[in-house]
């Protein structure tokens, strides 16, 4: 069975994003991208890997589920098939149709798919970002580990890990890196 991984940048108080979807504060430093990246180069996003010079193979996931939110970061650009070299699925109820024929829309039975991808055979599966999906999906003991990449700011507000009420739940600490620039890589088994 294939491992569902959230993996996700947050500042030290449990936020992913500023309340309007900005990334601020969060730790730009080429050493700890260069390491991140070849580590997890499949996180690259596929408009960056050429400029980036990251060319590696996936190695973690060849599967990503975004929420609505974390997919219209790149659609503001112009970028409509963020990890072209995966297979992508936007979850989204209010988006009537994908903006590119690359990325699967899911609007209904997100929980039902998402467990049928767990069962799949392939690489791990990448919650590369959404709140509210994050929730639904740990809510339904689809997420078997956490990998955070906390970076060394507060944010005070803004977009958390997970969006509503979760059930306390203990973490199984299978993993850590500190950086020079204070960025903590904690990975975190649910049990």
């Amino acid at each position: 069975m294939r491992k569902l991984t959230y993996y996700v940048a947050c500042s030290v108080d449990g936020f992913i994003a500023h309340t309007d979807g900005s990334h601020d504060g969060f730790s730009q430093e080429s050493e700890y991208f260069a390491d991140i990246f070849a580590s997890f180069p499949e996180t690259v996003p596929s408009h960056l890997r050429d400029v980036m010079g990251v060319h590696e193979e996936n190695k973690c996931f060849d599967v990503v589920l975004m929420g609505r939110k974390t997919y219209e970061v790149g659609l503001k650009e112009g970028v409509t098939s963020p990890y072209s070299h995966m297979k992508q699925y936007l979850f989204s109820r209010s988006m009537h149709e994908s903006p590119d024929d690359n990325v699967e829309l899911v609007s209904e039975n997100a929980i039902e798919l998402v467990a049928n991808l767990k069962r799949e055979s392939g690489k791990g599966i990448w919650l590369c970002g959404g709140a509210n999906l994050a929730a639904a999906l740990f809510t339904h003991h689809l997420i078997d580990q956490l990998i955070l990449k906390v970076n060394p700011f507060l944010m005070g507000s803004g977009i958390p890990l997970f969006a509503g009420v979760i059930q306390q739940t203990a973490l199984e600490l299978t993993n850590r890196k500190i950086y020079d620039n204070g960025v903590l890589l904690l990975y975190y088994r649910v049990k």
